[in-house]
């Protein structure tokens, strides 16, 4: 890629002046604008025909059908809602009180014996049993729930993605738990008892817009057991088996109108196509004491296709960023003008930030549309090809395609440094390559163990591909929240700070050596 532009006249300029003199510089080497054009471009085109390849159906029997979108809470997230629930109607203020007197369950574990089943009693440690106020028995409907877990002590939850802790511990018939929980119009607050007289307030929940009428009750839910191995070529697999949760309630008291015979709903339940359930749960009543089984789970979904999915083949377009932001620095060296640009800025930390400024701004102003497109147009593909991506807020759109844009601008500038330290092209590709490329690829893909991928990702310029993750890690919610699933270790602004710190160590090294020799 040739480089061929007008000399800076020598001067002092301000910081302004040196600002215009590298947009100038910059935009008269046409191959570097159409490098730039043509990453914007790539990235486009290979995400589109990403997405374009990304199919996804579900089976009705023996006719393949369009996969169900995902059901969403008040919150506008995807979410599981599914749990045995026997409840009555409640119309307007009151409220639940029961003894919760044990917590059992089954887990399938791998088979040990081919075509065995291997099943062990015991509940995961997010398995809940509880009583809960709920807008109505639709999925995805607003609720608090007041539960015992099976390794988390006692919760209080609400709306899926609000978990507040209460006493830990477990139950048993010897220590048996009480839970209580109230409404007064909008404002539902759960209690805690070890004796059934002294209670203890654990949080309260403001769930607007509830009609007057909700279901009130008690329910059973369990995840399924997680358990992640090892791969045979490196990297880790992730498996989910069925378990359910059993919880044995009694001095059951309802407060306020809630009349009417008690009704047993399995929410959420799997309809096989010749109308079986699969994995109902159950519920069984006998002087006064209630047995609820429950499976499934009441919590945001993190399973599934992720709207920033056709941003993943941004990859080529960011390599060619990289080879211009190097050259915009090494053609100086290569062509002998290093000397007139400084002659023209003789403040070298300022000339160099202002090229860097530049180079920059140009990327970030071509990478923003680019990403635009690719994640508007892609997720659009995606969905028409029977994906059911999970939904995310337009906050999070705005902030994955901001990010992305940001990440390519830091990227460039990152490479660029690495030009003015190395001041050899080759050798300054490779070395940004190696460190923002190169360790995303190998912690995305099946090459390293888990803990080894994260810290790689904590500690390497790749770090800043968090910002295009759009679906958060829940402390409530059991998942494979590893680099291969697309979970990054740092929050997004925590990611992108990891390149700007690499930035201001590579520029500020750069300027040391331009201070102690020009070329």
């Amino acid at each position: 890629m040739s480089a061929a532009f007008s000399r800076p006249r020598a001067g002092g300029g301000g910081f302004g002046q040196l600002l215009r003199a590298e947009w100038i510089k910059f935009k008269s080497v046409r191959g570097w604008v159409a490098a730039m054009a043509a990453a914007a471009l790539v990235a486009v085109l290979l995400g589109v025909l990403s997405a374009s390849g990304d199919h996804a159906s579900c089976s009705s029997g023996p006719v393949e059908v369009a996969c169900p979108p995902p059901v969403v809470g008040p919150g506008g997230e995807a979410v599981d809602d599914k749990f045995y629930f026997v409840h009555r109607p409640l119309a307007g203020d009151g409220g639940i009180t029961v003894r919760l007197t044990s917590m059992t369950g089954q887990i399938r574990k791998p088979d040990v014996t081919p075509g065995q089943r291997n099943v062990v009693a015991g509940v995961v440690p997010w398995a809940k049993a509880g009583v809960m106020i709920k807008e109505s028995v639709e999925q995805g409907s607003a609720y608090a729930a007041v539960m015992m877990t099976g390794e988390h002590g006692v919760r209080m939850q609400h709306n899926f993605t609000h978990d507040v802790a209460g006493r830990p511990g477990g139950v048993s018939r010897e220590s048996p738990r009480w839970l209580r929980l109230t409404r007064s119009g909008d404002i539902l607050t759960g209690y805690e008892s070890a004796d059934g007289t002294t209670w203890t307030q654990i949080g309260t929940a403001t769930l607007a817009g509830l009609p007057q009428t909700v279901q009130i009750g008690m329910f059973a839910t369990s995840p399924g057991d997680l358990t992640v191995t090892r791969g045979d070529v490196g990297g880790s697999v992730a498996a989910v088996r069925f378990t359910e949760a059993t919880g044995e309630f009694d001095q059951v008291d309802l407060q306020g109108d809630a009349s009417g015979a008690w009704r047993d709903d399995d929410i959420g339940v799997t309809v096989a196509p010749d109308g079986s359930e699969h994995h109902p749960g159950r519920a069984g009543q006998s002087g006064g004491v209630f047995s609820v089984t429950g499976v499934g789970d009441i919590a945001p979904t993190i399973e599934g296709p992720t709207p920033e999915r056709p941003l993943s083949s941004a990859l080529t377009g960011l390599i060619l960023v990289i080879v211009v932001a190097v050259m915009f620095i090494t053609a100086e060296y290569r062509h002998g003008l290093i000397r007139t640009t400084l002659l023209a800025g003789p403040r070298r930390g300022r000339t160099l930030a202002a090229k860097a400024l530049v180079l920059g701004v140009v990327t970030f102003a071509v990478a923003l549309p680019a990403t635009a497109i690719t994640f508007t147009v892609g997720g659009r593909i995606l969905r028409d090809n029977g994906n059911a991506v999970l939904p995310v807020s337009l906050l999070t759109q705005v902030r994955v395609v901001v990010g992305m844009a940001a990440l390519f601008a830091l990227a460039g500038v990152l490479a660029l440094a690495l030009g003015a330290l190395l001041r050899r092209s080759v050798a300054a590709v490779v070395t940004a390559i190696a460190l923002i490329v190169v360790p995303h690829v190998i912690a995305t893909t099946s090459v390293l163990p888990d803990s080894a991928a994260q810290w790689l990702l904590r500690l390497t310029p790749a770090a800043g591909f968090a910002v295009r993750q759009s679906i958060p890690q829940y402390a409530h919610v059991l998942g494979h929240y590893a680099p291969i699933a697309g979970f990054y270790p740092l929050s997004p602004w925590a990611g992108l700070a990891v390149p700007a710190g690499y930035i201001a160590l590579i520029l500020g090294l750069a300027v040391l050596r331009l201070r102690r020799r020009d070329a």
